[in-house]
């Protein structure tokens, strides 16, 4: 069973349905037990990463996640859920993350239109089982104002161009995560989301 975590913030129907769609078997809960119970847990969100962060020590759920996570169970954040990996996040003043990853979250550095809206390329930087299926330079959809900068190279998986080059994906052990949405990217985020519930 794949527990999406329902924290307030978020398209959990669609991470829904399309989880749904690849055959895999889901709950949307915020009962921190749900998350202990979950075979594969997924951490989606929109919205501000201080609002994200308090509903998700109010509902207690951070802790529950980062020991799930240290326990190596299977997670997948998307958008503002690749945010809340991290340490900290300078969105509306320095607020601390889940710390599951070292770096942090910062406005794009971009003379571009933010936030970024639409369909961008990824370029693959390391293999992945999640990637299997997925060219390079595929094309997949981003709603953010805010990318991630990890301290360590090695837990970089995507980037992608926007007037710069920012972190679109990251992965280490049982822990991935990207900006982007695989829920509204097609088919081939669709695939991802198929290689993660197997």
């Amino acid at each position: 069973m794949i527990t999406i975590v329902d924290y307030g913030m978020g398209n959990l129907r669609s991470v829904e349905k399309a989880l749904e769609k690849v055959g895999a078997k889901v709950t949307v809960s915020r009962d921190p037990d749900d998350v202990r119970r979950a075979e594969r847990i997924v951490l989606p969100g929109v919205g501000a990463f201080g609002d994200a962060m308090h509903n998700l020590e109010k509902r207690g759920l951070v802790e529950v996640i980062k020991a799930e996570v240290a326990a190596g169970k299977p997670f997948l954040g998307i958008c503002l859920g690749l945010d809340l990996l991290f340490e900290e996040s300078d969105e509306h003043g320095v607020h601390a993350g889940l710390g599951l990853l070292p770096g942090r979250v910062e406005l794009l550095p971009t003379e571009l239109k933010i936030p970024q809206i639409g369909w961008n390329q990824v370029a693959i930087r390391k293999e992945s089982k999640l990637l299997e299926g997925i060219p390079d330079g595929s094309s997949f959809y981003f709603v953010h104002s805010y990318a991630v900068v990890p301290e360590l190279e090695s837990d970089i998986l995507c980037t992608t161009e926007y007037g710069c080059t920012f972190v679109s994906a990251v992965e280490r052990g049982n822990i991935a995560a990207f900006q982007f949405h695989p829920e509204k990217s097609s088919s081939l985020g669709l695939t991802i989301l198929e290689n993660f519930a197997k």
